[in-house]
């Protein structure tokens, strides 16, 4: 195979690799690459009160916060690609977007709320053309009831009225370390079908590696739930968030919870090769490649536990095109290692997680 671009002008020119093609104007994957597994994705997120979206509505258009016009380098951290503009207006989105009107799904735009696009239905057209049959959605919640998301996401997919038996969405639900008794808050969100639970030091404002981030973890090890965490700095958060996020935070839980199953998102973001060390010095911890770039995803494959890397996306964030493109590129002549990565290790990750009930409707 030829030299493969890794830049291009926007997300649609992707259809010239190999692998791509544009079928009524839409970006479509080869289905005999897939199925894929897309082990890090969001529906919409939203703070300081219950969600002004609609997560079941569709609309006409996706808006991910990488736009679909600009132009994307394959081999840079993936935030990397987001101007000064679309910076803003990302985090504009995602603070006072959870304050802006309810969007009209009928209508033929999605107007300023990016969001209003980050839906069920939305999502699982995406997953229809990229060959993706899961997604795992990670919900990030705030203590004191402060957010709702990961009910909110929990109730959006149990009730998925989807067209598709076999597009599947599966949440990792979210409870705040500051939680006094982290017990009962995960008990009902596995028993509405929380597969795992997600951490985001950055967001959430928490050490990884504190005592009250440890009783969570073992809390969740005891009853099967892995634990996926946002892992290391990515240059866009605050300062106290790109200090909590640090890799180094989290070797205490890794070492000191040994029965509890992690997940390092990002594989550590700008700090990679700390987290492929940490990966391969404890065996219950797994590497997610969201975000990276072509040569460090290639560092991963290459290093990394094979049996333990798992693909991610990050949508709404980033196409989740892009991700794939990255993968693909990245394990071009090692179709062993691409099947591990875009399916087969997270199968494994998920059927060795403990399902308490599983839900009635078509998104569990």
């Amino acid at each position: 195979m030829s030299r493969l671009p890794t830049t291009f002008e926007r997300t649609a020119d992707l259809a010239r690799l190999p692998w791509f093609d544009l079928v009524d104007g839409r970006l479509t994957l080869d289905p005999s690459i897939g199925p894929v597994i897309d082990f890090h994705s969001h529906l919409a997120l939203t703070y300081l009160r219950r969600s002004n979206v609609d997560l079941r509505a569709a609309t006409p258009t996706s808006l991910t916060y990488l736009p679909a016009a600009a132009p994307m380098d394959l081999d840079v951290y993936a935030n990397r690609n987001l101007t000064p503009v679309d910076m803003a207006a990302m985090k504009a989105d995602l603070t006072g977007g959870s304050f802006s009107p309810r969007h009209d799904p009928a209508s033929d735009s999605v107007g300023t709320s990016m969001r209003a696009s980050h839906t069920v239905p939305n999502l699982r057209r995406e997953m229809a053309a990229m060959s993706i049959c899961t997604s795992v959605l990670h919900a990030i919640d705030l203590p004191l009831g402060l957010s709702h998301n990961a009910e909110e996401w929990l109730t959006a997919t149990a009730t998925d009225t989807g067209t598709s038996d076999d597009l599947e969405l599966l949440v990792f639900g979210s409870v705040h370390p500051l939680t006094r008794d982290p017990g009962p808050a995960l008990d009902a969100q596995q028993s509405a079908g929380a597969r795992g639970i997600k951490l985001h030091p950055a967001v959430q404002l928490v050490n990884p590696g504190s005592d009250r981030c440890l009783r969570l973890y073992r809390a969740c090890g005891a009853r099967g739930l892995p634990v996926f965490f946002h892992c290391g700095p990515v240059d866009i958060e605050t300062r106290l968030g790109r200090r909590l996020s640090q890799v180094r935070n989290y070797e205490r839980a890794l070492a000191e919870c040994p029965d509890t199953t992690f997940v390092l998102g990002h594989a550590g973001a700008l700090q990679a090769p700390q987290a492929l060390k940490l990966a391969n010095q404890y065996p219950n911890v797994w590497l997610e490649t969201a975000s990276q770039p072509i040569s460090t995803v290639r560092l991963l494959l290459a290093e990394g536990p094979a049996n333990r890397l798992l693909f991610g996306s990050d949508w709404p964030f980033y196409p989740q095109a892009m991700g794939i493109a990255k993968a693909l590129i990245a394990s071009a002549g090692d179709p062993t290692v691409r099947t591990k990565v875009l399916a087969d290790n997270a199968r494994q990750l998920l059927a060795s997680a403990r399902v308490v009930q599983s839900s009635g409707g078509r998104g569990q």
